[in-house]
């Protein structure tokens, strides 16, 4: 059995019938101390890293394929094969070679784009808690070796398969695996050999998620060999989905393609009415329907996407989903934690409330560490029987740790943690009390109930240590301790507490509850009967920075409003200090939403509209997140929320844009989540935001572009055509400029830093398209001045400078050519002017108008390329002519941008 057990991560088949010291001894390891740090190594050796096979990257020749896979693609091999059928060699090796080039393009993109997110990928690390050496240490999931002992709570993601062996109230969220959405209870017993995974109560599975309670287990199967590696393994080969940003794209290109093969074909007949050659008309109306499509919208929306996420992340905001980039611009209102969002999450306990006085604890003691007064007067805590109880209790209802000489380092809650250091500090060793206080038993933090408890052997009998929240533990509380031993708690005692405890919450400070109880047996009820030693308070410092993130947010249109489960008054100081509210501050308690009953979050008029005014919601629980997240959607609101616990998940879901904590959240939050902010900082939301703006309006700036100079391609030469002019483009010319002109502009929009005053603008309607009606208006305009200009170039070549067809020609391609570069200037923000105009600063911009004017003149002076695009020289008149009326277009889209109003403030309206 035992080298059946260690034979390659063991089989959970037979570990869940077995009994767990049996599993143990197979795997050679026990649970009191667990495995050494040097046989760990040497099984992760033999087993490797415990993950999961990554879905297999697309390979290089897969993501060249790729971009040869569409319709526009298509219409260019068309046009080469009947170039070649026509006898035309030279064009058809130069559609060839666009289609290389673009296919180029477009795989360097998507490459450079498919490394960004792996890489985005790789930022995360989860960590688990294992007992090695004897010690508690937390390291990298990935190192969990079968033979580990692995220690749980809630908020943890299971990281391996386990063999249950302690657990006290675990409940495991198996969904991922079952279906079922009921947690499932957990125990230790062996099961029979064919009970079927989902009743296999004694284990928990690597990637399920634990709700409540705390369990111990060994580790049995990792990576692959465990269950989830099993079902994932099946599903190595399910295709992504594209995002709706990339759907909408590939609509908007899809519905110009019947439009432009229309067009197209129209000009084609034309053409050979008026007498063309019907070889040359056919290659013009395929070369009109790939010139009037955006192609490198995909590409350049590929690229722009993935350099958007990936300054987020060097800003600490990790996208997780692509989807989240497009709503971000249009959030309109922030739900978000207090505690290490907009706090420093950096607990110090700064006062204990006892019975008969109050003790001030200093952060800078005679010995640099806390330090202790009362009335103002150095204490020493051995003078205070009932301080040195309301330490003892708070460091044994404790799960943290302060580490060790060997290990340095705390882990666990900042609240635990700072309890121990105020312990410490008073003589209070952790270590030492748990040796006279083994603990016997301990429940685990009860979000119904508030509070937690731990169980000790305490001369014969057992001593039940208590820490929650201060009006739980006063509910269930009927004495006081006191200098003079224990009194009973009164009513008018309870009264008193309260208004202490008001009084520290309404200067900002958070509290607990400590209490006690001794009975003869560890099985009796944990939070019945107490007795109150002391009321704790902390302080946890607003973040710097945060009333300037949280102004800006105003500025930028978007609510913000904190939920937290702290008293109403604490809560409330925070957001004063923060900013938080217009005016009186509107406080609700989670008590308060839910006698409320369902109906305000499915729509209820009178108590909707209250919920939807508060400015703060205290004493919260993580379920009422969720009514409260659909009671904002429901007015209207898209909403962002904030959330670490496990029970935030469903609210984090629901939101519109759901954003985890990166440090102290728990991996099912952050899984839950679109955002996961690494430094848990609220001012990172605000950055995020910021950039997600900037992306949309890159996106919409360069779609502009591009649809403003393909719209202008097809008129010039459908009009001449029309009206019986000479075909004033070339096929070849048109590809060329659809190459050139195009795709590199493109590329610098969507790289744009975006404007300085993107904040200062009211959040955007979700549902508005992309091209909306003013930029429909915009793009005709500019694309009709673009027109103009270049049919009265090529009009005044013939007929005044009297150049022959092939010259006039030319300089119809200069004229447009230059034409369409200037034209990017008209894509600046807040509307376009030349003043303030950040495409100005943008360094891109820049460096592809120099790019494109050296291949323009490549095109013009080189004798094989000229000779294969059929360009003829025009002579100093031409190109005086070609670029002086290649700047009419921005003289006129500045011109018009002047008089109308900026399309990013209108109010949304309807696509065209």
């Amino acid at each position: 059995m035992r080298d059946t057990l260690r034979n390659s991560s063991a089989d959970t088949g037979q570990a869940y019938t077995l009994d767990a010291a049996a599993v143990a001894g197979g795997l050679e390891t026990m649970a009191e101390t667990g495995l050494s740090g040097v046989e760990a190594a040497r099984r992760l050796q033999i087993h490797g890293p415990n993950r999961l096979k990554a879905h297999k990257p697309q390979s290089l020749t897969a993501l060249l394929v790729h971009q040869f896979k569409s319709i526009i693609v298509w219409l260019l091999v068309a046009a080469a094969v009947l170039s070649l059928a026509l006898g035309d060699r030279a064009d058809a090796i130069a559609i060839c070679v666009v289609l290389l080039i673009n296919g180029i393009i477009g795989f360097v993109t998507e490459l450079r784009a498919a490394r960004s997110m792996e890489a985005l990928l790789r930022i995360t690390d989860v960590s688990a808690r294992v007992r090695r050496d004897g010690q508690v240490r937390e390291i990298s999931a990935v190192e969990i070796v079968p033979g580990d002992i692995v220690l749980l709570e809630a908020g943890d993601v299971v990281s391996a398969d386990l063999r249950l062996f302690s657990v006290s109230g675990l409940l495991c969220d198996e969904s991922l695996l079952s279906g079922e959405s009921a947690p499932v209870a957990k125990d230790i017993h062996p099961l029979k050999p064919d009970t079927s995974p989902a009743e296999r109560s004694n284990m928990a599975f690597s990637g399920t998620a634990v709700t409540q309670g705390l369990g111990e287990g060994i580790a049995v199967a990792t990576g692959m060999a465990s269950e989830l590696g099993r079902i994932g393994a099946l599903a190595q080969e399910a295709d992504g989905q594209a995002s709706p940003l990339e759907q909408r794209l590939d609509r908007l290109g899809h519905r110009l393609l019947w439009l432009t093969l229309v067009l197209a074909a129209v000009t084609s007949l034309a053409g050979v009415l008026w007498g063309h050659p019907l070889a040359d008309m056919l290659k013009t109306g395929v070369a009109l329907a790939v010139a009037a499509i955006p192609e490198g919208l995909p590409v350049v929306a590929t690229l722009c996407l993935a350099r958007g996420m990936w300054r987020m992340a060097t800003h600490h905001a990790l996208v997780t989903r692509l989807s989240a980039v497009e709503t971000l611009g249009s959030t309109t209102i922030i739900l978000t934690d207090k505690t290490g969002t907009l706090t420093e999450n950096r607990m110090s306990v700064v006062r204990y409330l006892l019975a008969d006085t109050d003790i001030t604890v200093t952060q800078t003691g005679t010995g640099n560490g806390p330090g202790f007064l009362r009335g103002g007067l150095d204490l020493n805590p051995a003078e205070t029987a009932l301080l040195i109880q309301a330490l003892e209790t708070g460091a044994l209802c404790n799960t943290a740790d302060l580490g060790s000489t060997e290990n340095p380092g705390t882990i666990g809650d900042p609240m635990e943690i700072s309890l121990l250091q105020a312990a410490k500090a008073a003589g209070v060793a952790h270590p030492e009390l748990g040796l006279r206080l083994p603990q016997a038993a301990r429940h685990a933090f009860d979000p119904g109930c508030k509070m937690m408890a731990t169980v000790h052997e305490h001369e014969g009998r057992y001593l039940y240590a208590v820490k929650g929240a201060p009006e739980a533990v006063l509910a269930v509380a009927t004495r006081v301790m006191t200098e003079a031993g224990e009194k009973p708690l009164t009513s008018d005692h309870r009264a008193i507490w309260r208004a202490r405890q008001a009084e520290a919450a309404s200067s900002g400070l958070r509290l607990l509850a400590l209490a006690s109880k001794v009975e003869s047996s560890a099985s009796a009820a944990p939070y019945a009967d107490l007795t109150l030693i002391a009321f704790v308070c902390f302080l946890d410092p607003l973040r710097a920075g945060i009333p300037q993130a949280v102004h800006e947010a105003q500025r930028a249109g978007v609510r913000v409003v904190m939920i937290t489960g702290d008293h109403p008054q604490t809560g409330a100081r925070i957001a004063r200090d923060a900013g938080i509210g217009a005016g009186e501050l509107k406080v609700m308690t989670g008590r308060e939403v839910e006698a409320m009953g369902s109906g305000s979050a499915q729509g209820g008029t009178g108590d909707q509209a209250l919920l939807t005014r508060t400015d703060v919601f205290a004493r919260v629980a993580p379920e009422t997140k969720y009514a409260l997240v659909s009671a904002f959607q429901n007015a209207g609101h898209v909403v962002a929320m904030t959330g670490d616990g496990v029970n935030d998940a469903p609210a984090l879901k629901k939101a519109d844009i759901g954003i985890a904590m990166g440090q102290r959240g728990t991996q099912v939050a952050r899984e839950a989540a679109s955002i996961v902010l690494q430094d848990d900082n609220f001012a990172t939301i605000l950055m995020a935001m910021r950039q997600g703006r900037i992306i949309f309006e890159n996106i919409r700036k360069f779609v502009v572009y591009l649809m403003s100079c393909n719209v202008s391609e097809v008129l010039i030469v459908g009009l001449a055509v029309g009206i019986g002019l000479p075909v004033p483009l070339l096929p070849l010319q048109i590809l060329f400029l659809n190459l050139v002109t195009d795709v590199f502009p493109a590329f610098a929009l969507g790289l744009g830093r975006g404007s300085a005053d993107v904040m200062q603008r009211p959040p955007r309607d979700p549902k508005e398209p992309i091209i909306d009606r003013p930029r429909w208006i915009l793009i005709g305009i500019l694309g009709s001045a673009i027109t103009l200009a270049v049919l009265a170039a090529f009009t005044l070549a013939l007929f005044w400078l009297e150049l022959p067809a092939g010259p006039s020609v030319t300089v119809t391609f200069l004229t447009l050519a230059l034409a369409q570069l200037w034209n990017v200037f008209n894509m600046c923000s807040p509307c376009g002017r030349l003043s303030g105009n950040d495409v100005l600063t943008n360094t891109y911009v820049w460096g592809a108008l120099a790019l494109c004017l050296g291949l323009i003149a490549a095109a013009l002076w080189h004798p094989g390329l000229s000779q294969i695009l059929g360009l003829e020289w025009p002579g100093l008149n031409g190109l005086l002519l070609s670029g002086t009326l290649s700047f009419v277009p921005l003289v006129m889209g500045q011109v018009f941008l002047m008089l109308m109003p900026d399309p990013a403030r209108l109010p949304p309206s309807a696509s065209l």
